[in-house]
């Protein structure tokens, strides 16, 4: 157990920026399968659509540090070749 005041701070510091982190990789998460779906079921429209709010969640992860920028490039690059692929 941290004794420094410092310590305990980092602690709850910490702990504060694991929460954040987690619901921003579950928001990408969240995105990333609604286009799932859209690919699934084969409509272009919202497969598209739902491409640009998942690339642009991506990104906001990379921007708040929770993603690493060549892993977010990586998936957005999949994600798309398959959006390219329904037409």
């Amino acid at each position: 157990m941290a004794n420094h005041l410092s310590s305990k701070q980092r602690i709850r510091r910490n702990a504060r920026r694991a929460a954040f982190n987690a619901a921003r990789k579950s928001r990408v998460h969240t995105f990333t399968k609604k286009l799932e779906t859209a690919l699934t079921s084969g409509d272009k429209a919202a497969a598209t659509q739902a491409f640009r709010t998942a690339e642009s969640e991506i990104m906001r992860a990379v921007s708040k540090g929770v993603l690493h920028k060549n892993t977010a490039a990586r998936k957005v690059s999949r994600l798309s070749a398959r959006v390219k692929a329904l037409g």
